[in-house]
């Protein structure tokens, strides 16, 4: 299982069941906290009707007195009322007055009138002083409906103590049942909102944390790939510490094989001129003919000027290939960027006797650095010349190819030999100068080969039809 799918589950499960369980906590609460408060206000109204009826139980009259007609009215009332979205047409009180016994002197209904309610939890429980109430079933055998019956006593007016009887006040709870399954329904839609958008929130907060996470997995996978890539985006969480710690850690542990690498090579590459130097140092030193005293002093001039370029196109190639990303991108018209690097080399090309020719369009653009293209070419034109013969010419042109933009310099010398096509971009090959016979220090198309990689394109030599090579810096568009 993928780790973002993993953290979305666990966030999910974690608010989701919680949201859940106190969902169905207060699911579960409505109905018993409903009936509570119904069961709080038939007490507050059975003892004010206690209280009414006192003076009539007492005097006997309760059967035809005011205080039944009263009752007998209200019954037949229609409240016309709207309790939330509930209409409410009837009144759904029953009124039970026994005696002292607990035998009924009134049933507002006039069914029970009679019947010994002494037994019940209510009448019984009042009686003994205590608050009684009880929930029946409203018909016998069927515990689907019930009835709450509250009781409260009722006292002789002219001595507050003495308990003459007991009223009962009576409401069916499917009286209520709309509201608490409304009730439980807006709980239970309201709940599936705050899950779904739980869910929301968590594939939101997952997304954005793997993000960060699969910037860091495709930056280590192109660190470990060798390719070029920017370090990852600055975040001021614990992923960006963690990026901006395996940039750090990046930098150090290649710096280290890097220099390793190169000091090594230059080592390599010095020895040669530098035994060169020691050797014609060393026969100076012996009584010798004025022309081969100036012979041993051009060569010690050659390995120093040899020695020189080495290092110097050794750092520039070095500080290339430590970026690991492209820097400065700007876009440039392809028919300038030829036409600076030929008016650069346009005095060697006619020290050489070689003739330059550039074929660009202007609507043909490329996007880069400037001055790593500009130095590409550059060893591009400069390896053209070296390799034409006098009064050759050399074409530099830009044509598009793909989706990018090929820009191209072809010669008409004597080309790459076939052993040579796999090696010209390691780096300290050459190939001898036709002219000279002298090498040069073979870093020039390995700096055109990191230039091409950070540009994310690529750079190739081919031989041309009729002679002579054709190399290729291709650029994406």
């Amino acid at each position: 299982m993928r780790l973002g799918l993993k953290l979305f589950l666990g966030f999910f499960l974690i608010v989701g069941l919680a949201a859940f369980f106190v969902m169905r906590i207060f699911v579960d609460e409505v109905k018993p906290g409903v009936r509570q408060a119904m069961e709080s206000t038939l007490v507050d109204a059975a003892n004010v009707l206690a209280e009414m009826a006192a003076p009539e139980l007492k005097a006997g009259t309760l059967a035809g007195g005011g205080f039944t007609a009263s009752l007998a009215r209200a019954q037949r009332r229609d409240p016309k009322a709207m309790v939330w979205r509930f209409p409410k047409r009837a009144l759904d009180y029953q009124v039970t007055i026994t005696d002292a016994k607990g035998i009924v002197v009134y049933d507002s209904l006039g069914r029970d009138v009679g019947r010994d309610n002494s037994r019940w939890n209510d009448v019984h429980r009042t009686l003994r002083g205590e608050y009684g109430a009880r929930s029946s079933p409203e018909v016998p055998g069927d515990p689907t409906h019930t009835v709450m019956h509250v009781a409260a006593p009722v006292y002789d007016p002219a001595d507050g103590h003495r308990l003459i009887g007991v009223l009962s006040l009576s409401q069916p709870n499917r009286s209520i049942d709309p509201f608490i399954a409304a009730s439980q329904r807006q709980i239970m839609l309201r709940g599936a909102w705050l899950i779904g958008l739980s869910a929301l929130i968590g594939i939101l907060m997952t997304a954005w944390l793997m993000t960060g996470v699969r910037r860091l997995n495709r930056y280590a996978q192109a660190v470990s790939a060798g390719e070029p890539v920017p370090p990852p985006r600055p975040r001021r969480d614990e992923i960006g510490d963690l990026g901006q710690a395996l940039e750090t850690m990046r930098r150090k542990l290649e710096g280290k094989a890097y220099v390793e690498h190169y000091v090594q090579s230059l080592t390599h590459e010095m020895k040669s001129p530098l035994a060169a130097i020691r050797g014609a140092a060393e026969l100076l030193q012996e009584p010798m003919a004025e022309e081969d005293r100036a012979r041993f002093a051009r060569s010690i001039v050659d390995q120093q000027q040899r020695l020189t370029e080495t290092i110097d196109k050794l750092l520039a190639l070095a500080e290339v290939e430590q970026h690991g990303w492209l820097q400065t991108r700007e876009v440039l018209p392809a028919s300038v960027l030829l036409d600076g690097v030929s008016q650069a080399l346009q005095l060697r090309a006619q020290a050489a006797q070689v003739s330059l020719d550039i074929d660009a369009s202007v609507a043909l653009t490329v996007r880069g650095d400037g001055y790593l293209l500009r130095q590409a070419l550059h060893n591009l034109l400069d390896n053209a010349i070296d390799f034409s013969p006098v009064g050759g010419r050399v074409h530099l042109r830009a044509l598009a190819e793909g989706d990018g933009v090929a820009l191209q310099v072809v010669d008409h010398g004597e080309g790459v030999p076939d052993y040579a096509r796999e090696r010209i971009f390691e780096r300290f090959y050459s190939l001898p100068r036709p002219a000279t016979g002298r090498r040069s220090s073979g870093l020039g198309l390995p700096f055109v080969h990191e230039v091409a990689r950070l540009h994310g394109g690529r750079v190739r030599v081919e031989a041309r039809d009729g002679g002579g090579s054709v190399a290729t810096l291709w650029l994406p568009g």
